[in-house]
């Protein structure tokens, strides 16, 4: 007896744990059209591993009858969906993205906080520190820069390569961040929240040592030329790596192999749809910041288009989207 009571109070908890994300699938399945092949899939994957686990503990149970048919009906609506032709290169980007966004809003914003609490200490320890900048930047970049403050030129750094060679070399280089800032979430995101840090010090320190010289209006307008991107696009990647370190740390109901991967997954099409944002910034540095001479209102232009799209497409089409189907299932 008392081994049935305690089987009952499992599965009470079990329901109550997960009655709402059933709700939520619920409206998946009934409103198949509003939705791409993407959530659908996800939504049947979340839905079987409940029923399997449900199948396992309480075979007999209404709730697995429950399950199973929801199951059944998303398995109808995914493969029936799957036969309509849709461009998935063009979803990717239209819906995938701003939902994947929407669901690591709190991932972004830990990341956008530890990035800017991290240039304020490179500020403060670059302001009080004279041998601070060095440390961070290296005697040879400092040196290089400080004659080229002398002579006049102190962007001259961004006009010593050619503009193809250049562009390739910081593509690659800045794609190389972004991964690596989303996988060492395996370390339960500790790993990117160092790399996050040492960025935002690195950036802090860098601009400070400027207007240290007197020429910090002249380089804001030179890097944020680029970095309004990149930079914006290194802090995006940190939250692709908690969402990694979160699924594995908070599994919730799921088993932690499965929560990681969920967030390994979500994290991937992260870094993945910063590829081109990437690349924009490759080109701006390499064939745009080296002008120095371009009038003023067209590098603010630049900038400012640059913070707009990236507001509005990580942050704002996300939420837009999200209200829109929840309109829609209403």
């Amino acid at each position: 007896m008392r081994k049935l009571f305690s089987k009952q109070m499992k599965e009470v908890s079990f329901i109550r744990q997960n009655i709402e994300k059933w709700k939520s699938l619920e409206k998946i399945a009934d409103h198949a059209s509003t939705h791409h092949p993407g959530e659908l899939a996800d939504a049947y994957t979340e839905i079987t591993t409940d029923l399997s686990f449900s199948r396992a503990h309480y075979p007999a149970s209404r709730i697995t009858i429950y399950l199973n048919n929801l199951a059944s009906a998303l398995h109808n609506q995914l493969y029936k969906n799957k036969k309509e032709k849709y461009s998935r290169f063009i979803t990717f980007w239209t819906h995938e993205i701003p939902d994947v966004m929407y669901r690591s809003q709190r991932e972004l914003l830990y990341s956008f906080l530890i990035f800017t609490l991290s240039a304020l200490i490179g500020v403060l320890s670059a302001t009080n520190d004279d041998s601070f900048v060095r440390l961070i930047l290296g005697n040879g970049y400092v040196d290089m820069t400080l004659k080229n403050i002398e002579n006049g030129d102190p962007m001259a750094v961004y006009g010593s390569s050619t503009e193809f060679p250049m562009f390739l070399q910081i593509v690659f280089n800045n794609i190389g961040v972004s991964f690596r800032a989303f996988a060492m979430g395996i370390l339960t995101g500790f790993g990117t929240g160092f790399i996050l840090f040492y960025n935002g010090v690195m950036v802090g320190t860098f601009q400070t040592f400027f207007f240290q010289h007197g020429t910090g209006w002249e380089s804001a307008l030179a890097i944020w030329l680029h970095g309004t991107f990149e930079i914006s696009a290194v802090i995006i990647a940190g939250a692709a790596g908690f969402a990694l370190g979160n699924g594995w740390l908070f599994p919730g109901t799921y088993s932690r192999r499965y929560a990681f991967l969920q967030g390994a997954k979500r994290g991937l099409k992260i870094v993945t749809g910063l590829i081109p944002v990437f690349i924009v910034a490759g080109f701006i540095e390499s064939y745009l910041t080296r002008h120095t001479e371009y009038p003023v209102f067209i590098r603010l232009l630049i900038i400012s288009g640059s913070l707009l799209y990236v507001i509005y497409y990580y942050i704002i089409l996300p939420q837009l989207k999200h209200n829109g189907k929840s309109k829609a299932k209403n």
